[in-house]
């Protein structure tokens, strides 16, 4: 017994110094493991870059953030004071109702999430913990007690979409808002009206319902909504040409102030909740960030004077005080003297050329009918190699590039295509008796997965309609082809499907290999009545098999014998995918 327990011991106390090991190993951004070889970088400024700036209750001081650090001073202007520096990243400093406390956004633990500090930089606690979904832009609900946040979700194409989350000051896993709409618009930029009923935000209210590249800023990608926290219900608030984006209520919750786009310039105008008027205050801000993604927002947070007879908001380097019934314009000064920690860049040694390369992908690897040979392609050329442990070496000497090899059912023939930017594509046989390859199509085009018959005889292929990489000329009458293997005239036999390859042994007097699979998208599959019958309603990525005659035709009616089967797919929830089979009926 004495020994059990001195085990169990001995097995406590290993399993507690592996997890205190381990612990050691947790990343600290403030004070990261390693040799940084760190230079320290002191200077002082009197612009910055996307400067989130904030109005304290009383209407005496400003916060706002320079470089990921987080200052304050007197809205007069004058020497900024660092409340909060160092290595971690922290912006959009929100004084709380009281004026005694901000909150920020934080990557001190590892991820960006809610903080909230005294004004004087002391005491300085994480609210939210989110180690995946990450938030930031947080404003104060009137009572001081909750933080209203975005919540920033990822996909798989995406930088990502958001999503109003509120949060008590004491921490907890938040109670959701409002839903996004789908995984790559943008939700962002929460400001709450002084009753706390309403929480104004940003969304990409472009169409097409995912992220785009080359949008209209001069039409509408951004509008304003707002959630109503008593019913609960989303209503838009300010949209039209232009768009609208970063909303800030004034403190008596009559007038919105937003951010516009007129032909090339950012504008802040102040939209009246009452009356629906909407006037321009100051043209001097930066370019807005509506086409881009904007994780941050679209445009850096501002805010209002008490007195709601100002707004005070960063714009080309400077902080403005615009007077929003005279619209004009004070410059508010101030330095900063910056204090940062830079590392030495991490560099590693790349040579302009190497005369051997590690090849680290190979594609289209096809294993001889023996078994006993390997041909793959590998950077743009096609190689074989004796299995299981031979030496790859190029299979031609050719200078084009090549891919897609295909063998014949007896192993000494290979069929593949090649690709040459000013003579186009090819379909080529290499014959390995005599080790020397011949190209079988004469004109140019974009060939691909070339296939023998069974015999021998025959390759099956496809020509492609053209595309954005290799270009669209040559590319007339795309679809899969019949072609003696020693080369010769070629034959159309379907202007769809894709992927064609022969099944041995079916279908007596027809052309050798009798049965041809074929891939066929849904989108070009032929309703019922054309030459190759088939379901009216299919699903991409089909598979269907079709019968040819002796002059390589499909046959004219065909009947499914096999039904739908559908296979999971990572990502997008269920793959549908058929395989079908079609029989001949006799004429």
């Amino acid at each position: 017994m004495r020994q059990l327990l001195l085990l169990a011991f001995l097995l406590l106390a290993t399993l507690a110094f592996a997890q205190e090991k381990d612990k050691k190993k947790d990343w600290d951004i403030t004070n990261p493991p390693g040799e940084w070889n760190w230079k320290q970088a002191n200077f002082t400024v009197d612009e910055g870059t996307w400067l989130n700036v904030d109005v304290s209750p009383d209407g005496k001081t400003i916060a706002f953030d320079l470089l990921g650090d987080i200052y304050t001073m007197p809205i007069s202007g004058g020497k900024a004071s660092p409340i909060r520096t160092g290595l971690a990243w922290e912006v959009q400093p929100r004084f709380s109702p009281d004026g005694k406390q901000l909150s920020f956004t934080s990557d001190a633990a590892g991820g960006d999430n809610i903080w909230v500090m005294n004004v004087s930089g002391s005491d300085a606690r994480q609210v939210t913990k989110e180690d995946f979904r990450l938030l930031n832009n947080a404003d104060w609900t009137p009572d001081g007690q909750f933080l209203i946040a975005r919540k920033h979700f990822t996909s798989g194409r995406s930088i990502g979409a958001g999503e109003m989350w509120i949060y008590h000051t004491s921490g907890g896993s938040g109670l959701q808002l409002t839903e996004k709409k789908n995984e790559q618009q943008d939700v962002n930029e929460p400001t709450i009206s002084p009753d706390g009923r309403y929480v104004y935000f940003s969304e990409d209210m472009y169409p097409g319902g995912f992220f785009q590249y080359n949008k209209d800023p001069n039409s509408q990608i951004y509008i304003i909504r707002r959630y109503d926290r008593k019913e609960g219900k989303v209503e838009d608030i300010i949209g039209g040409p232009g768009g609208a984006c970063r909303p800030q209520v004034s403190p008596d919750g009559k007038k919105l102030a937003f951010v516009k786009r007129v032909r090339a310039r950012s504008v802040l105008f102040v939209h009246d909740l009452e009356t629906g008027m909407e006037t321009p205050v100051f043209d001097g801000l930066s370019k807005d960030q509506q086409e881009a993604w904007c994780v941050f927002g679209v445009y850096p947070g501002f805010d209002w004077t008490p007195d709601n007879q100002s707004i005070v908001i960063w714009g080309e380097g400077k902080i403005h005080r615009v007077n929003v019934a005279t619209k004009q314009t004070t410059v508010i000064p101030f330095t900063v003297d910056a204090r940062h920690q830079v590392s030495k860049t991490l560099k590693f040694r790349n040579n302009a050329f190497d005369a051997e390369v590690d090849v680290k992908v190979i594609r289209h690897a096809m294993t001889s009918p023996d078994g006993k040979t390997l041909v793959f392609n590998a950077v743009g050329h096609l190689w074989v190699m004796d299995l299981p442990n031979g030496k790859p070496r190029r299979l031609t000497k050719d200078n084009d590039l090549e891919f897609e090899p295909s063998w014949s059912a007896d192993g000494n023939r290979i069929a593949y295509v090649t690709w040459n930017d000013e003579q186009m594509g090819s379909i080529r046989v290499f014959d390995k008796t005599t080790g020397t390859s011949k190209a079988i199509t004469s004109e140019k085009g974009i060939y691909r997965t070339p296939a023998f018959s069974p015999d021998g005889k025959w390759i099956v292929y496809n020509k492609e309609d053209g595309n954005m990489h290799q270009g669209f000329t040559y590319c007339k009458e795309p679809g899969l082809y019949l072609i003696p293997a020693s080369g010769g005239e070629h034959k159309l036999l379907t202007p769809q499907g894709e992927y064609p390859v022969f099944s041995p042994g079916r279908g007596a007097g027809v052309l050798p290999g009798g049965w041809l699979s074929v891939r066929i998208p849904h989108q070009e599959f032929p309703k019922r009545g054309s030459e190759w019958s088939g379901p009216e309603k299919t699903r991409r990525g089909e598979v269907c098999t079709a019968l040819l005659d002796q002059s390589g035709q499909s046959v004219d009616r065909l009947e499914r014998v096999v039904q739908s089967v559908h296979r999971p797919h990572a990502g997008y929830g269920e793959n549908h995918r058929s395989e079908c089979r079609y029989q001949s009926r006799t004429r």
